[in-house]
């Protein structure tokens, strides 16, 4: 049995208790008493078989007595239910929302994630909703198992008395990777939950990278996707290689390192990328190398596996039926989808041929049940509530997965 973390769940495990040992106790009187009638009532001792008429008191025995153990275990299993259906009042609201095969938890302040974060000590009130199919928000360590129904808003709450990390699963099987529909309850002491909550903790180093690219200004020439621009693409930067025009006029291939990035930010003119001009300003010292070494590691790292758009696509569950290896899976890969000829059909029933352009891409995560791609079936949610910028982040991203020409 999971360690147990929420007190008003402690009746939950006397409930539990208290039935399984009345249960172990029934076995155990029936066995013997079945057992002392078989050798008690052999025939050998009891040759003339005794006919009750009946007996007033054993009626009333047999009948009283198991009313009043049902009873019994009623208000046990009732009073360990309104405890954990009672919710305290000022208990913090956290907007917990399932789908095929992810969790989504939205707080106060308008900040989600796929992982659910609550103080120690803390009650929280769980508004638990569905997106698609009937999903079941499953707790082990707080005994808190509730089904989350199309079109109904259903609730629940927690409270935990111990920091430390648990399971949270889906208790009700909805589908093919039902299996993966796994996440995190992170307990931390209020300090850390606030600091989490408000943005304050450090940034990942994919995070701080991007956010350096951006306040340098790097994306004003350069892509992170394969349209042309007024500079080279960064999009696989460490995973391509590149000719280059060397001082001496020279052609070279090869292939960019850490040493090659910070040459090119520092001096930009000394190794040129053939077809491209000698017109990016020499950053110098402007950058420190600490910053340039996380620059570089970033952009090594392939440019988008960590970017805004890929970390949407992360936390919306997308990549929970999706992948970016070339692989299909429950849904088509994103790996070369961008620019693709997609077959299907309309919600009508009627054909299509379509190229996947940012309409065709915006249209599949708003409405994907009005074109249905060939080979696969129509059971993607639509993410209609997302805003225009979240839309665009992830088109980006998947515009950064087109393949390039001749691959």
């Amino acid at each position: 049995m999971y360690p147990q973390i929420f007190t008003a769940a402690q009746g939950v495990d006397q409930a539990f208790l208290i039935i399984l040992g009345f249960a172990v106790f029934i076995l155990v009187a029936v066995t013997v008493t079945m057992l002392y009638f078989l050798w008690r009532y052999h025939y050998t001792r009891n040759p003339q078989p005794t006919d009750i008429k009946g007996s007033i008191s054993l009626e009333i025995l047999w009948t009283v007595l198991p009313t009043l153990i049902v009873l019994g275990l009623f208000w046990t299993g009732w009073t360990s239910f309104k405890a954990m259906r009672t919710i305290p009042e000022g208990a913090m609201t956290v907007a917990v929302e399932g789908r095929m095969w992810s969790w989504r938890f939205t707080y106060g302040n308008g900040r989600t994630s796929k992982e659910l974060v609550i103080p120690v000590d803390t009650p929280v009130k769980l508004d638990l909703t569905t997106r698609d199919v009937i999903h079941s928000f499953y707790v082990p360590a707080m005994r808190v198992k509730w089904d989350l129904v199309p079109g109904m808003d259903t609730n629940a709450w927690i409270e935990s008395d111990t920091v430390g990390d648990y399971d949270i699963f889906c208790a009700e099987y909805c589908g093919l990777k039902h299996a993966d529909m796994i996440t995190i309850l992170r307990v931390v002491d209020q300090d850390d939950f606030d600091a989490w909550l408000n943005g304050k903790e450090e940034p990942a180093e994919e995070d701080l990278g991007m956010s350096l690219l951006e306040e340098f200004g790097c994306f004003d020439c350069h892509s992170m996707d394969l349209s042309a621009d007024a500079a080279p693409s960064l999009l696989d930067l460490g995973s391509r290689e590149e000719t280059v025009i060397l001082p001496d006029g020279t052609e070279r291939k090869i292939k960019p390192d850490e040493a090659y990035i910070r040459q090119s930010v520092r001096e930009p003119g000394a190794v040129l990328v053939k077809g491209w001009g000698d017109e990016m300003p020499p950053y110098g010292d402007e950058l420190s190398d600490a910053q340039l070494g996380v620059m570089a590691s970033y952009l090594l790292k392939g440019g988008q596996g960590k970017d805004k758009g890929a970390a949407l696509a992360d936390e919306l569950g997308c990549l929970g039926c999706h992948t970016d290896d070339g692989t299909d899976d429950v849904g088509p890969t994103f790996l070369g989808l961008y620019g693709s000829e997609r077959k299907g059909r309309t919600s009508d029933g009627k054909p299509y041929e379509l190229k996947a352009d940012d309409e065709y891409i915006r249209k599949a995560i708003l409405e994907p049940s009005a074109d249905v791609p060939e080979g696969y079936e129509d059971q993607m949610p639509a993410f209609d509530d997302l805003d225009e910028g979240s839309v665009d982040r992830l088109i980006g991203y998947i515009k950064s997965l087109a393949k390039k020409d001749g691959e």
